[in-house]
């Protein structure tokens, strides 16, 4: 598979041991920086991680910070990519099964090597359970996923 990983400076070893573990387990990897000892903003790498994506240059993206909150976040911002944070194998297979995320976020000061290998082989491994079901109940979520509404529509409140 090709994957796309990219972080902020405060994942930079944590990036550097999942791309060689993932070059290990036969899969292809573009290392999209930074590399370590630069102080860099984590949006600039996740916009440049959600952009090869988008484009299909990869198959899946691996995004990485302190928190894999704020790295998230910018990948979330092209809304053809669907990067869910995960700590834990569970929150990664419903991400690809529910979700058909196509990107993963961690964070480094939050998540060892071990947990966040077996967060990305989770997510590698899980299929989106409506592939090839157009009219899945999951689909038509992810759909809309990509085209927020233009305001013309409007959720009635509960009453």
């Amino acid at each position: 598979m090709r994957i796309a990983i990219a972080s902020d400076h405060a994942a930079t070893d944590l990036k550097a041991e999942l791309a060689e573990w993932l070059i290990d387990q036969g899969h292809e990897v573009a290392d999209l920086g930074p590399d370590a000892g630069q102080s860099v903003d984590y949006p600039d790498y996740g916009y440049k991680l959600a952009e090869v994506i988008a484009e299909g240059t990869v198959e899946r993206g691996i995004a990485l910070c302190g928190s894999g909150l704020g790295i998230s976040i910018a990948v979330n911002r092209n809304p053809v990519v669907r990067c869910a944070v995960v700590s834990e194998p569970l929150s990664a297979a419903l991400a690809r099964e529910h979700n058909d995320a196509n990107c993963i976020a961690m964070g480094a000061r939050l998540i060892g090597i071990e947990m966040a290998k077996s967060c990305v082989a989770t997510f590698l491994a899980t299929e989106f359970a409506d592939a090839g079901n157009p009219s899945g109940r999951h689909q038509r979520r992810v759909a809309k996923l990509g085209h927020p509404p233009d305001g013309s529509d409007t959720i009635e409140p509960l009453q």
